[in-house]
C-alpha cells in the first residue's frame, strides 16, 4: 500500500521553518523576559486554547507567525485595542523584547507562544478560530536545497487556512520576490483560499515597517506583498443565498 499521501505532511511538518540561532539577549531583554513573561506567555501544550479565555474578551484574534524584534506587533496592538494578537515567535530576544513593549505601552491584547508556530498552530489553535495571520518578512531560505523549509507551501498553507475563521486573511510581505511568487502560487492552489487581488496586494498603510523591511529596503529590494482570504464552503455560501 502507497501512503506517501498520509506521510507528506507529517514529514514536512517535522522540517523546521527556522532556526534557532543563539543570540544574545540585552540586560533589559532578561530583565522583562524574567519578570514579565508568566503574565504574558503561554506554555506550550496539546491542549486546544479558548481564546475567549486567554484574553478575557470576545474580540477577534489575529496570529502573527514570527514576530522578530516585536515592535510592528506592538504598534498594530496599541493602534487597535479592540483586536487581540497572539505573536509566536522561538528566539527569546525578541520575545524578551516585546515583553517590554507590552509593558512601556500598557498594552493588554498581546499574547506570546515561544515555539515552533506549526505545532502551535496544529495542538492549540481551534479550526476555523483566526481572523488574519501576519507573516511579515519570514526566512526566505534563498537556497534551492532550503525551499523545503519556506513556511508558505502546501501543506502548510492548509494548515493555516484550516484555523482561519471564514473571510479571514493571510497576510504576508516579503523582499524576497522569488518566495513571493511562490506562495502566491502555493496559496493559490490551496483550498478554500482565494486571493483579495489579482495579484500582489497594495501596501497596508496599517502594517508598520518592520526591521527586516528596512534592511531590504537599503538593499534596493522591492516589498511584495500578498493577501488571501478563506471563502465559504460552496454548499454553505448557497444556503446562505
Amino acid at each position: 500500500m502507497n501512503n506517501s499521501d498520509e506521510t507528506e505532511p507529517l514529514q514536512l511538518r517535522q522540517v523546521r521553518t527556522y532556526v534557532l540561532r543563539s543570540g544574545r539577549m540585552t540586560e533589559a531583554q532578561k530583565r522583562d523576559y524574567a519578570i514579565l513573561s508568566a503574565r504574558w506567555c503561554l506554555p506550550f501544550q496539546k491542549t486546544i486554547i479558548n481564546f475567549t479565555d486567554v484574553f478575557e474578551n470576545v474580540f477577534p484574534t489575529f496570529v502573527e507567525i514570527g514576530f522578530g524584534m516585536g515592535r510592528a506587533t506592538a504598534v498594530i496592538a496599541a493602534e487597535n485595542p479592540e483586536k487581540n494578537y497572539l505573536g509566536i515567535e522561538v528566539h527569546r530576544a525578541g520575545v524578551g523584547r516585546l515583553l517590554g513593549e507590552i509593558e512601556n505601552r500598557c498594552l493588554t491584547n498581546i499574547r506570546i507562544i515561544e515555539h515552533d508556530a506549526l505545532e502551535v498552530l496544529e495542538y492549540m489553535i481551534p479550526d476555523n478560530s483566526v481572523a488574519g495571520f501576519h507573516v511579515f518578512f519570514p526566512d526566505p531560505w534563498p537556497k534551492k536545497r532550503h525551499h523545503k523549509r519556506r513556511l508558505m507551501q502546501n501543506p502548510r498553507t492548509q494548515l493555516l487556512a484550516r484555523k482561519l475563521a471564514y473571510g479571514g486573511y493571510i497576510y504576508m510581505a516579503t523582499d524576497w520576490e522569488p518566495y513571493g511568487e511562490e506562495a502566491f502560487i502555493e496559496l493559490t492552489e490551496t483550498p478554500g483560499l482565494e486571493s483579495m487581488y489579482e495579484g500582489f496586494a497594495p501596501h497596508q498603510d496599517w502594517r508598520p515597517e518592520t526591521r527586516f523591511e528596512e534592511k531590504g529596503k537599503r538593499e534596493n529590494r522591492e516589498i511584495f506583498e500578498l493577501m488571501f482570504r478563506k471563502t465559504m464552503p460552496e454548499d454553505e455560501s448557497d444556503g446562505a443565498e
